[in-house]
């Protein structure tokens, strides 16, 4: 295992820039992952660990020592050098490059009365974590960022996740190209709106069902709309019109699992 000292070695300048270029991730297939838990979900989910770095003084060896083994590179650094790459308050020690490969629609194998998540043009990334973390614990078979506009593998998406980027299927596409793979397969297509909408408890989950989210700014464009089966709201009874995209999504995730369990 290799000790690294100084916080100007060249391989703590890659791992710097690939948190902060999605360019360069996209390039090179490749992320940064901080926190033991959330590398440990990438590593259990077939992610491959090309570097591993880890801090003895804020981490015991024995404690990553099932990473250590399972990456092709380990690396021991000095507080100091550890400190060029750490990017989370609190950090646990540890921080991964990650191989990284692309996620197909053709590619996403799903039950006949699956649950999707669609999220068109999500731009914030603690919301597109947040909603991860909703998806893989209501069992979703697969989220679908449409027309995305934050890197599915920006290190805040993983931090906000808590590696359940790595136990969700998820896949980047075009609303175009989302709308056509579900029609093909029978899906429903439920839209989350207030104008023109029932409450959502009125809708049939239990079959196959996408239900699509728009951005808090704007909601959903026409396209979506214009093709929806269903259009759904939640009732808001306070003063304010709308709810957090994310809490959105896990009221209306977890109504799905209601009805299956009851059906």
């Amino acid at each position: 295992m290799e000790r690294i000292e100084s916080i100007h070695n060249p391989r703590l300048k890659e791992v710097a820039a690939l948190a902060a270029k999605s360019s360069l991730r996209r390039e090179r297939s490749l992320c940064v992952v901080e926190g033991r838990r959330e590398i440990s979900n990438a590593v259990a989910c077939g992610f491959v660990i090309e570097q591993l770095f880890f801090c003895p003084d804020i981490i015991p060896e024995n404690d990553v020592q099932q990473l250590i083994d399972a990456a092709a590179q380990a690396f021991s650094l000095s507080a100091a050098a550890y400190g060029k790459i750490a990017y989370r308050e609190g950090t646990e020690g540890v921080v991964a490059v990650l191989k990284t490969a692309p996620r197909t629609l053709e590619g996403l194998s799903v039950a006949d009365d699956a649950l999707i998540i669609v999220l068109e043009s999500v731009e914030k990334p603690g919301n597109l974590g947040a909603i991860l973390r909703s998806a893989d614990a209501s069992g979703a078979a697969a989220v679908i960022v449409c027309d995305p506009l934050t890197d599915l593998y920006n290190p805040n998406v993983i931090r906000a996740s808590i590696g359940a980027i790595f136990t969700t299927a998820v896949v980047a596409c075009s609303s175009k190209e989302a709308a056509h793979w579900l029609k093909g397969r029978g899906f429903q297509i439920v839209t989350a709106q207030l104008q023109d909408s029932e409450v959502y408890y009125d809708v049939d989950f239990t079959r196959a069902t996408a239900i699509v989210f728009g951005t808090e700014s704007t909601g959903l464009t026409d396209f979506w709309r214009n093709i929806s089966d269903a259009k759904i709201r939640i009732p808001m009874l306070g003063k304010m019109d709308s709810l957090n995209v994310a809490t959105s999504v896990a009221i209306l995730s977890y109504e799905a699992v209601r009805q299956k369990n009851i059906k």
